[in-house]
C-alpha cells in the first residue's frame, strides 16, 4: 500500500485527536507531530505507538520537524491560541497569528505540495491568512469554517423535530463565529422539503423557533469550553470526514471555510459556503439560490470577516505579497 503521510501541526487536544481519528479510520498509516513542545510531541506519538500495536496497520507514529511537510499528503493545523470560557473565536486572532507567523515560512521552505486542513480560530481569517502566504491552489488551502456548527445544527433540529439527526439536511453558513447564519430555505429531511414534512408530520402550525436553534448552535461550544476547557471530538471527526471524502474522491459536499473569488458576490476572503470535496480537495464552490434576509446574512457576516482581516493586517507581513498591504485590503472591501 503507498504511504499516506498527515503532519499535524499542534501536538495539543485537537492535533492529538485528529491522529486518533485517523488511525481509527485506518486512513493514513504515518503521523508526524510537530509542536513547539517537542517534549509534548514525543509523549503524544509514543501514546500513539501504544494505541497502533492493537490495531493491525503498519503505522509510523513520530514527533518531527517542518521538514516533514515537504512529502506530506496532509497538513492538519491546530496551532494556536485555545479559546477560554467567555471567550470568542476572534479574541484569539491576535495570538494565533503571531503563532502562525513562524510557521507559514517553515511550511514554504520545506517545498510542501499537498492539501492543508486549517482547524484553527478564528478559522476564516486564519485559512485566508494560510491562503495568502502559502501561495498553493485555492482548493489545497481550506478551513474546517462551518462544518462543526452544522453538525451541531443537525443534532439540534434532530431533537427538534424528533427524527434522526443524519435525515436532516441542513447546514451553517458565513462566519464560523457569531454572525454564521442558517440556510433555512435549503433545509430538508430525507430529502422532504422542511415545510413539507412539517405538514406531512402534523407540525405545520407549529413551526420552529429558529432563533432559538441559533442559539443553542452557536452556544454549543461555549458550553463546552465552560465545561471541559476545550472542544476535541466534534471537530476531529470533521477532518476525518474531509480525509475521507478527498482520499476516496467521494465528492462529499461540507459548508468550509475557502477563499472567494466572486462567488455570492464577495471576493479576497475566507468563508464558510458548501463546497465539493474531492481528490483535489476543494473541487468547487456551491452557490446556493439564497432568498434575499439570507444574501444580506452572509454578507453581513463577510463583512465582520473583512473588518477583523483588516485590523489583523498589522500583525503579520505574510499579507503583503510584494505590495503594500494597506492598498491591499482597500482593494478587497466591498462597495
Amino acid at each position: 500500500m503507498r504511504t499516506r503521510k498527515v503532519v499535524i501541526i499542534g501536538a495539543g487536544h485537537v492535533g492529538s485527536h485528529c491522529a486518533l481519528c485517523l488511525m481509527f479510520g485506518h486512513l493514513v498509516n504515518q503521523i508526524v507531530l510537530v509542536d513547539v513542545n517537542r517534549e509534548r510531541a514525543e509523549a503524544e506519538a509514543m501514546d500513539l505507538n501504544d494505541l497502533a500495536s492493537g490495531l493491525g496497520d503498519g503505522f509510523e507514529i513520530r514527533a518531527g520537524s517542518y521538514a516533514d511537510c515537504k512529502d506530506a499528503h496532509f497538513i492538519i493545523m491546530t496551532a494556536g491560541k485555545g479559546r477560554r470560557p467567555g471567550q470568542s473565536r476572534l479574541d484569539l486572532l491576535g495570538g494565533t497569528l503571531r503563532i502562525l507567523d513562524d510557521i507559514v515560512p517553515e511550511i514554504k521552505k520545506s517545498g510542501f505540495h499537498g492539501i492543508l486542513i486549517s482547524v484553527s480560530n478564528p478559522s476564516d481569517i486564519v485559512t485566508e491568512y494560510l491562503y495568502r502566504g502559502l501561495d498553493l491552489p485555492r482548493g489545497h488551502v481550506f478551513g474546517t469554517g462551518t462544518a462543526l456548527d452544522s453538525a451541531r445544527l443537525r443534532r439540534v433540529l434532530g431533537k427538534e423535530l424528533k427524527v434522526d439527526a443524519r435525515q436532516v439536511d441542513a447546514i451553517v453558513m458565513g462566519e464560523h463565529g457569531d454572525s454564521s447564519f442558517i440556510p433555512t430555505s435549503h433545509i430538508s429531511i430525507n430529502g422532504i422539503p422542511l415545510r413539507e414534512y412539517m405538514k406531512l408530520a402534523g407540525r405545520g402550525r407549529e413551526g420552529i423557533d429558529f432563533t432559538e436553534v441559533k442559539k443553542k448552535v452557536r452556544e454549543a461550544g461555549s458550553r463546552i469550553i465552560a465545561g471541559k476547557n476545550v472542544t476535541e471530538f466534534g471537530i476531529a471527526s470533521v477532518v476525518v470526514e474531509i480525509v475521507t471524502s478527498i482520499l476516496h474522491n467521494e465528492r462529499t459536499i461540507l459548508p468550509l471555510s475557502v477563499h472567494l473569488d466572486g462567488e455570492y458576490g464577495e471576493k479576497d476572503l475566507s468563508i464558510g459556503v458548501p463546497a465539493i470535496l474531492s481528490e483535489q480537495g476543494v473541487e468547487k464552490v456551491l452557490e446556493y439560490d439564497l432568498n434575499n434576509s439570507e444574501i444580506q446574512a452572509f454578507h453581513a457576516s463577510c463583512d465582520v470577516v473583512r473588518q477583523k482581516l483588516d485590523a489583523a493586517t498589522p500583525l503579520t507581513s505574510v499579507f503583503q505579497r510584494g505590495k503594500d498591504i494597506a492598498d491591499n485590503i482597500s482593494q478587497n472591501i466591498r462597495r
